[in-house]
């Protein structure tokens, strides 16, 4: 005779039991969207390899003894073939532009709103569901562990996921996630301590005493002190700090934890395994460098890094500390401003990047510099505009561009203020490898719109020589390069002392990011049709109306990304498909 069985109303749940299956299916919902985003990406990935983008600087900066510069043949951009390829992906770009559109103070895109909001219902949906929370909230705390791996796989900076994902997906890009998941672990915490807190104090048990309360207790506690820390404010204002309390604090959370529960065991495992890779990757990226610091005003320090010849993509960043001063133990994130040399534009090509006065680092790096520049003037030992030596440690490259300009016919880069080398680096890059390189990858490119926005004339002068450089190699081919600098601070400086860069016009004023765009678009409107013969349309037009596609790319202050984001998705949908799709890159760095 059997054994009677227990009405599932009346058996005592055993949360040791179900919890860890609620674990499992909450891996398998966030690896399943990542398995998704992945096969997305394979396209981009493939060109990527293909064009040997996606593993470049994987290694770290290289050098390679010296280059040979590629010359143009005078070919002319290939022929938009495979127009049913370019209609797919003009509707691709179209369909998914809506997604762009960032509503103000946030900081994020719909798109990335709607991975947010998908991954705290799974979360919620993990704990709430089939569990007694108020009688015994062990499932939150379950769910609290099981988010370990997401928090380390978005957060560290060589992560097998940006590889996966193709190039311009770096942990710049993903730190989002990282945020999400480690305010949803907290929350979930929050469920299970408070809860359990509750029933102590409902019960009149004793919340601190044997070992499994206290360090549950002190793990609470340290999630706390990480998750307050890491509000945008504290970053904003006290980075170093942040960082530090950042490291000491997890890897306590990691120790308490564990003595709070044998459970956390496996979910620790993953990411210890996602840090010691990053930490391995990044032993194979460390360079240490002579570099020269010029001071180029009192607010712009440029650096010229000696002996780094490839295995950087433009549009890339490293990690720079300069050994100078009492500043040895800071690194801070700069952009990469020229292509590499075998085809950069620039008169005197090489590793260039640019220290804006944004900070105490900063400020103090181009006092240094101009000290040092004096010492060398005073001692008649400085040559020309030579300038400070240095010795630097690289940690990179990291980022740069999701876009490829050279599968789109035409370009519009904007950036605001020190964004520009961001902008900058790319325009190198693209018309070195279209001018430089003969266009030996197919680049397609004919047509790019230029824009910087700044504050006053002075700062034209910091890049001025190397939009000089760039412009004259474009107006000796077949790219139509224009050049727009607008001012948006009138300020007293003498425009006529301004340096002449071709093809370029400057103007007092504050431009909308979604006009300029449109305009850039609908230019080649006035010609009816490919074989016009109007003699008003001349010949950058016709080819721009050809339906090549559109690269956007905007770097700068949030209110710049995000005007270029809500412009890309108000125009991809009416105009995207006419002009063969418009896809976008925006830059920006916060804290």
């Amino acid at each position: 005779m059997a054994a009677p069985v227990v009405p599932s109303s009346f058996q005592i749940y055993n949360s040791y039991v179900e919890d860890p299956k609620w674990q499992i299916k909450f891996t398998i919902i966030w690896c399943s969207g990542v398995a998704l985003a992945v096969a997305v990406s394979i396209p981009s990935v493939i060109l990527g390899l293909r064009h040997g983008r996606s593993l470049k600087g994987i290694a770290g900066i290289s050098e390679t003894g010296g280059y040979q510069s590629a010359h143009s043949d005078g070919k002319e951009p290939p022929p938009t073939t495979r127009r049913k390829g370019r209609r797919l992906v003009g509707a691709w770009n179209a369909l998914i532009s809506p997604t762009y559109w960032s509503p103000p103070k946030l900081g994020l895109n719909v798109g990335q709103i709607i991975v947010l909001s998908a991954y705290l219902t799974a979360v919620l949906v993990c704990i709430i569901k089939d569990a007694p929370l108020i009688s015994n909230p062990n499932r939150a705390g379950f769910l609290a562990l099981a988010q370990f791996p997401v928090v380390f796989l978005f957060a560290t900076k060589n992560s097998i996921l940006s590889l996966l994902l193709g190039p311009g997906n770096g942990y710049e890009k993903l730190n989002f996630m990282h945020r999400m998941a480690g305010r949803a672990m907290f929350l979930a915490a929050c469920i299970h301590g408070f809860l359990w807190i509750r029933n102590r104090l409902q019960y009149g048990l004793a919340i601190l005493g044997p070992q499994k309360e206290t360090s549950g207790v002190a793990s609470l506690a340290l999630l706390c002190i990480i998750v307050l820390t890491s509000l945008r404010p504290v970053r904003r204002l006290f980075y170093e700090c942040f960082f530090i309390i950042h490291i000491l604090t997890y890897v306590a959370f990691f120790v308490a934890i564990c003595y709070h529960t044998s459970y956390a065991s496996p979910w620790i495992f993953p990411p210890l395994a996602f840090y010691g890779a990053d930490i391995l990757l990044r032993l194979f990226r460390y360079r240490i460098k002579a570099a020269t610091l010029t001071a180029q005003d009192t607010r712009m320090t440029m650096i010229r890094v000696h002996n780094c010849d490839d295995g950087w993509l433009a549009g890339q960043h490293v990690r720079l500390r300069v050994l100078f001063s009492n500043r040895v133990f800071e690194s801070h994130p700069l952009t990469i401003l020229s292509a590499p040399p075998s085809h950069s534009c620039l008169s005197s090509p090489g590793f260039f990047l640019a220290a804006r006065n944004d900070g105490d680092w900063t400020r103090a790096l181009n006092s240094y510099t101009r000290g040092e520049q004096e010492r060398l003037r005073i001692e008649n030992r400085s040559e020309g505009d030579s300038g400070a030596f240095v010795q630097v440690m690289l940690d990179g490259p990291y980022g740069g561009s999701s876009v490829d300009l050279g599968l789109y016919e035409s370009v519009f880069l904007i950036a605001g203020g020190s964004g520009v080398t961001f902008t900058l680096g790319l325009l190198d890059d693209i018309v070195g490898r279209c001018v430089k390189l003969g266009r030996s990858q197919g680049e397609r490119t004919r047509g790019i719109e230029f824009t910087w926005c700044i504050r006053s004339f002075g700062q034209i002068e910091w890049f001025a020589p190397m939009l000089i450089d760039i412009a004259t190699a474009a107006s000796n081919s077949t790219i139509d390069l224009h050049i727009s600098i607008f001012i948006t601070c009138s300020q007293a400086c003498d425009p006529e002392a301004v340096l002449h860069i071709p093809n370029s016009v400057v103007a007092l004023s504050r431009p909308a990011v979604h006009n300029l765009l449109r305009d850039f678009i609908s230019f080649p409107s006035s010609c009816e049709k490919e074989d016009s013969i109007d003699m008003q349309c001349d010949e950058s037009q016709k080819l721009m109306g050809l339906g090549g596609g559109v690269a956007v790319c905007a770097s700068g202050p949030e209110s710049l990304t995000r005007d270029a984001q809500n412009a890309v998705a108000g125009l991809g949908l009416i105009m995207g498909m006419d002009v063969g799709g418009i896809a976008l890159h925006t830059e920006q760095f916060t804290l």
